[in-house]
């Protein structure tokens, strides 16, 4: 398990990123028929993507928001999320094909939702945290004196564009 880093962390990353959203509205609790294949498919993909060394996901964090739950994943590419959304031999595809059989049959009980961001510079900062998020899926880096400040870190673009950041 992860420790607790007492000091000012940030992440470093080089090369594109790609933050992907993805999430389960539950409309119908009551249909459990209805939602469960859908959120135990989730775990059965990021397990399948974590093994794979070349799959282009850099890291995930598992939330519960509003209505269901929700993931926020971190990728090398664009093209290496799609890939594997649209891989017939992958374990997306058929569940996207049975979330969808599923669907017609009473609409509205479930629902999905994404977003895609191409981040062209990324900001984080992490006080007294366990590496998490951002820093977790990247690079867990102390945050330097010129950076101690969120504007410098996003002004600068350091951290996003792998830059080592001056030592405190």
């Amino acid at each position: 398990m992860s420790k607790v880093v007492t000091g000012r962390m940030t992440h470093r990353h080089e090369g594109e990123l790609i933050v992907f959203h993805i999430g389960m509205q539950i409309n119908r609790w009551w249909r459990p028929d209805l939602w469960l294949p859908a959120f135990f498919a989730m775990p059965r993909m990021l397990r399948e993507l974590s093994t794979e060394n070349d799959s282009g996901l850099l890291g995930y964090e598992l939330l519960f928001g509003n209505g269901g739950p929700h993931v926020v994943q971190y990728w090398s590419s664009i093209e290496k999320l799609y890939a594997y959304a649209s891989a017939p031999s992958q374990k997306h595809r058929p569940a996207w094909t049975a979330f969808n059989r599923a669907a017609r049959k009473v609409p509205g009980a479930v629902g999905i939702w994404h977003e895609t961001f191409l981040t062209e510079r990324a900001e984080s900062v992490y006080v007294a945290t366990k590496p998490m998020g951002l820093a977790k899926a990247t690079e867990h880096v102390a945050v330097g004196k010129r950076h101690d400040r969120a504007q410098a870190r996003f002004t600068d673009g350091r951290t996003a564009a792998g830059e080592r950041p001056e030592a405190d």
